[in-house]
């Protein structure tokens, strides 16, 4: 049986697939605690695209039948954990811990509901490695929202920053109170939005927001977006696909307009939501696909004139949410908790995860 030992180090590789299916991101990363403060450094990562047949699945596993759903977890979890083994093969690595997010199918906190698809045993039996996942549910089963659960990353890792924004499918913020404790929560619906339409004319996503400058923001769209009830919300609070395939969605299409245009209002939309966030002044670091949209950083940037966007190195922008996810498996081994009901309104703190052994 591996001893984990913080103070020794801690070697965990972090796997995170995205809501807007852009693939799988794995991240090796060395945690250390020294003096009660934990330091990383990554030793190897890598990114893939889904295979059509997988990312066609994944993207309409909520309307599947139970055994097909359950046969998906399944074979995810097998192609999960054969991608672990092509990995550690290929960089010649064997980590003492896999993390896995596994893949978002359904989210409502609200009913105590979140599914994340990945099979851990599945994963461990390819790899040889003990591997925990299942990150979310044990906050939703105390009334929490499961989500967001990088925030505890960004207490521990990089606290030195004002904010930490993740621009994702999704984007969250995260930053401490005058307490100590945490506060995060999802800001609005970002890649997943944005990506839907590019793919529309066969393009992934809008490469540098190249579509988006070409296009005009269409006020009334904008101003309905920004009318959307879940901003008025107080408290924890967190989205899924349902949200942005219920109302986000809808009310875009019902408009008509063109893609350029689309993309351009989102964008918009991203910019004003994420300025209501942030304090004047504030120096925020920026991770996430949506930092490499140089017209949504500008956007932002002219909403929030006095705020200071840091973009990091490229490897910590395009694995900082596979890095974490590493980490809450560190987190886990360590008996620490990872899901912090400041954020997440549960009960109580709480150690998410579930260990697969093989």
């Amino acid at each position: 049986m591996v001893k984990f030992d913080p103070q020794k180090g801690i070697s965990a590789l972090g796997l995170m697939s995205g809501t807007s299916l852009d693939g799988l991101d794995l991240c090796l990363a060395n945690f250390i605690l020294k003096e009660g403060e934990w330091s990383y450094s990554i030793t190897c990562a890598d990114s893939l695209t889904y295979p059509g047949e997988l990312k066609k699945a994944l993207g309409t596993a909520q309307s599947m039948t139970a055994l097909e759903y359950a046969r998906l977890h399944s074979d995810y979890g097998i192609f999960l954990g054969t991608q672990v083994r092509l990995f550690m093969e290929r960089f010649k690595v064997k980590p003492q811990l896999v993390a896995s997010h596994g893949h978002t199918i359904f989210h409502q906190p609200s009913v105590r509901l979140t599914s994340q698809i990945g099979s851990g045993a599945g994963i461990a039996a390819e790899c040889g490695v003990p591997v925990v996942c299942d990150f979310r549910t044990t906050d939703v089963a105390l009334h929490g929202q499961g989500a967001p659960l990088v925030p505890v990353g960004d207490k521990y890792l990089f606290g030195d920053y004002d904010y930490c924004l993740n621009l994702g499918g999704f984007s969250n913020i995260s930053s401490e109170r005058p307490d100590g404790s945490r506060k995060a929560y999802d800001i609005t619906a970002v890649n997943y939005v944005l990506n839907h339409y590019t793919c529309q004319v066969g393009e992934d996503f809008d490469k540098d927001g190249l579509r988006a400058r070409r296009g005009r923001v269409n006020m009334t769209v904008l101003d309905a977006l920004n009318r959307l009830p879940y901003y008025k919300q107080e408290g924890p609070r967190s989205l899924g696909r349902e949200w942005v395939e219920g109302e986000v969605f809808p009310l875009i299409d019902s408009f008509g307009l063109t893609l350029e245009d689309v993309l351009a209002t989102y964008c918009e939309h991203i910019a004003v939501q994420t300025s209501f966030h942030i304090c004047p002044g504030a120096r925020v670091l920026v991770t996430g696909g949506g930092a490499f949209n140089k017209f949504l950083m500008e956007r932002m940037a002219a909403r929030a004139s006095s705020v200071h966007y840091i973009i990091p190195d490229q490897l910590t922008v395009n694995f900082k949410e596979a890095l974490i996810f590493a980490f809450l498996g560190v987190l886990y081994m360590c008996n620490i908790p990872s899901c912090l009901s400041s954020v997440t309104g549960s009960l109580r703190d709480n150690i998410g995860g579930a260990l697969y052994k093989c």
